[in-house]
């Protein structure tokens, strides 16, 4: 038939213009998305009423990058619509290639407002319904949404719930992994005086069914160079301050400690680090408790982590 040859024309155009345009259409969202069915299901007989709520929420997806759209959702003179991202992206459209303007499609985002959704981790374990412009804000605050690869040594995207991290770390990573609340650890460098900003490698403790990153790094604080060591809880903000830290560092009868609450690794390394939230040591110090001619950096951290009462 002629509609239904057009129908499945226009989804042929639609992948070839994804590769025109040098766009890979993101499917994190529509694999785990619980709107997603076989378009075989409910064509003859079956819940009406869910399938009419199914093609409402596919409506709303993006063509491009498969996520919901939100107000401003734009469309084309044809009526294909996309989302205000993915048009600053884009030329024409990416259904009919018909060029776009910037027409708004005031129906559908009236429609939009009358859903109820459930969030985008629902896979993840979050069991929560929200309206439509409420479930954005949600989901960049759940609790249930993954986490980003903790390790500083480099820009790694991975991102997973903290079983497959904690995996990730030890596999593709090759992290130290430690049992115990309580360490020392040793960190050498030698020409100190050359090293403006620097990195040492990520440890891993796992203490009270938990795990607790370790970083060491070298940056300026102004002009003064310092090394800064903290810790990270593997979980979220409320879980992390359920416990507290110490760490400390000294030689030649002189000693600096610190103790505090470890930052959840929802706070970047970076983040953590510009806040100076840790053991800060200036590089004079530092040299000092490493003794020798002050040209090698030996440094001994001393730590401890426990659960803080009820």
């Amino acid at each position: 038939m002629a509609s239904g040859g057009s129908s499945y024309q226009d989804i042929g155009d639609s992948l070839n213009a994804y590769a025109d345009y040098g766009i890979a259409p993101k499917t994190a969202e529509s694999k785990s998305s619980p709107f997603r069915k076989s378009t075989a299901v409910n064509i003859i007989g079956g819940n009406h009423g869910t399938r009419s709520n199914t093609a409402v929420h596919e409506l709303l997806e993006c063509p491009v990058c498969m996520n919901l759209m939100y107000p401003p959702i734009l469309q084309c003179p044809n009526g294909h619509t996309l989302c205000l991202k993915c048009k600053s992206k884009v030329h024409v459209c990416p259904i009919c290639r018909h060029e776009l303007g910037n027409i708004r499609c005031l129906a559908l985002e009236k429609i939009a407002e009358s859903l109820e959704l459930p969030c985008r981790y629902q896979v993840f374990g979050c069991q929560d319904i929200f309206t439509y412009h409420s479930r954005l804000q949600h989901e960049q605050n759940c609790k249930f949404r993954p986490y980003n690869c903790p390790y500083a040594g480099s820009e790694c995207t991975v991102t997973g719930d903290i079983q497959s991290l904690v995996a990730h770390l030890k596999d593709d990573h090759k992290v130290d992994m430690h049992d115990g609340c309580t360490f020392n650890h040793r960190y050498v460098k030698s020409n100190p005086q050359d090293v403006e900003n620097a990195t040492w490698m990520l440890t891993v403790f796992n203490c009270f069914s938990h795990q607790f990153c370790l970083h060491f790094e070298a940056f300026n604080v102004g002009v003064a160079p310092v090394y800064m060591a903290f810790l990270r809880f593997m979980g979220d903000d409320d879980d992390a301050k359920k416990f507290s830290y110490s760490l400390e560092v000294g030689g030649f009868g002189r000693k600096l400690i610190w103790q505090g609450v470890p930052r959840s690794i929802r706070d970047s390394h970076k983040t953590v680090r510009d806040s100076l939230d840790g053991l800060l040591i200036q590089r004079s110090m530092a040299l000092f408790f490493s003794g020798g001619d002050r040209k090698e950096l030996k440094l001994k951290v001393a730590g401890r982590i426990w659960r803080e009462p009820l």
